[in-house]
């Protein structure tokens, strides 16, 4: 303004010097003149600030006279707020970028509860979408009578436990409201599916170990009973070794149970560990000396064993998987039955260990279930041939350890196949022939050695003599 009035004056003054040499006509010619250059001027001054208005993010125009002074300040503070409007921009993206990434379901709801925001987990777990359902009331979206009662509430110390769905896609919400901001309101969920199931596994486990220590117990507590009340002379002594022989038979029972459930408990707790090579076919043959003690020719065994296929895993995990499985076989197979098992290359390149029997076999419906912790196909027959119930759990997370799958075949009345398929990535390159194993003192730790080589001491002594 300053500038505008100096100029002014300046043209005045100039007019006022002319006017007074050349006459006031030409004086006031001249300060008119004056006036229309300042006005020209001042237009094209405003038509570059115009255009500048309409591109008003870029730098101000320069040289626009008393206007310089105006726009300098207007411009600093729009590129001020621009800048702050981009940090608010970047932090708002980072807050939801951060909601994305929250393990936890979260969306927002206006005065009326209904949706305005959410995240991709909400949205999974309440089949919300955003777009869709942008603006619409959570109680149309949520169809539940618990959920609207909770939402009807004023204030909400806990959260709510929703069921939503049947069958396979059941699924259970923890859905908790809170207030925030004026008459906005902030819902987070969360999928407890699994942390139920294991709930109620842990107290099925609790009920099922119960149960099945109280029978053994019961019938040692009335046996002990009954020999303390009893005159010394009120048994004979065959009946009295009858009873200590159900008593043995029993704490037997007890001891397998608590020896299964530490094996349990010691692969759910020990890190899972890559081992080394496993002749599997020396477990396989350990594991079927045992079946047929078990057995007690009553059955007819038949071993078809890939000698030079081994694996990498744990050998003392994967005998205890193999011995369950055969021990299985054993006791579901009546007598005269036959008992098959295959160590064996599996066509992807991996290796199958297969245990097939003549047994009464599965029903389909009871397949599914059979891994799972003390459930019995038949709890009468499991219970007189001395099964805990675990064998076959325990043989699954053996399994899981080394990567494999547990693949069961049954037709009831017929037999089963139990197959434990290893990935290709466990077997081992065939290995040319290694010199026997040894123990602490320097033997071997197998006889056969007594007819496989003639250079060991002491055995190899006798093999060749026997040459």
């Amino acid at each position: 303004m300053s500038k505008t009035l100096v100029s002014i004056a300046l043209w005045a003054l100039g007019g006022w010097l002319l006017g007074a040499w050349l006459g006031a006509a030409t004086g006031w010619a001249f300060f008119a003149l004056g006036l229309l250059l300042m006005i020209l001027v001042s237009g094209l001054q405003l038509s570059r600030i115009a255009r500048w208005v309409r591109a008003i993010d870029e730098p101000p125009p320069p040289s626009v006279g008393p206007w310089d002074e105006i726009l300098a300040p207007i411009y600093r503070k729009l590129k001020q707020n621009r800048l702050d409007l981009q940090d608010r921009t970047r932090s708002f993206h980072r807050a939801l970028l951060a909601a994305e990434a929250l393990p936890d379901g979260a969306l927002t709801l206006d005065p009326h509860k209904a949706l305005q925001w959410c995240n991709q987990t909400a949205a999974s777990h309440l089949g919300l979408d955003l777009e869709r359902d942008r603006g619409h009331s959570i109680l149309n979206i949520v169809r539940a009578p618990e959920f609207a009662r909770y939402a009807g509430q004023e204030t909400w110390d806990r959260p709510l436990i929703l069921h939503l769905g049947h069958g396979g896609a059941a699924r259970t919400l923890s859905l908790h409201l809170a207030p925030y901001g004026v008459g906005q309101f902030l819902m987070v969920t969360r999928d407890i599916t699994q942390i139920e199931r294991l709930e109620n596994t842990r107290k099925d486990f609790v009920a099922n170990v119960s149960h099945e220590l109280r029978t053994p117990l019961t019938v040692l507590s009335g046996f002990v009973e009954t020999l303390q009340d009893l005159p010394g002379d009120a048994l004979t002594g065959e009946q009295r070794r009858h009873y200590l022989d159900l008593m043995a038979q029993q704490t037997r029972n007890m001891q397998a149970l608590v020896s299964d459930l530490l094996t349990l408990s010691s692969l759910e707790s020990t890190p899972n560990q890559e081992g080394g090579p496993v002749p599997v076919a020396a477990l396989v043959r350990t594991a079927l000396a045992q079946a047929q003690a078990l057995s007690g020719g009553r059955h007819t065994f038949d071993a078809r064993l890939d000698e030079t296929l081994r694996i990498r895993g744990q050998d003392t995990e994967l005998a205890s998987a193999i011995g369950n499985l055969l021990t299985n076989a054993v006791r579901y197979t009546p007598p005269g039955g036959s008992i098959t098992v295959l160590w064996e290359p599996a066509p992807d390149g991996g290796a199958a260990c297969r245990v097939r029997d003549t047994g009464i076999g599965i029903d389909p419906a009871d397949i599914p279930r059979l891994t799972e912790r003390f459930f019995r196909a038949d709890r009468g027959r499991s219970r007189a041939t001395g099964g805990t119930g675990l064998g076959l759990a325990i043989a699954k997370h053996v399994v899981m350890r080394h990567d494999a799958t547990l693949d069961i075949r049954s037709t009831p009345g017929e037999g089963s196949v139990f197959s434990i398929l290893f990935p290709a990535a466990r077997v081992c390159p065939p290995a040319g022939p290694a010199a026997p194993a040894r123990d602490a003192a320097g033997r071997h730790r197998s006889s056969s050695c007594m007819v496989q080589c003639g250079y060991c001491f002491p055995y190899c002594r006798l093999a060749a003599r026997a040459r």
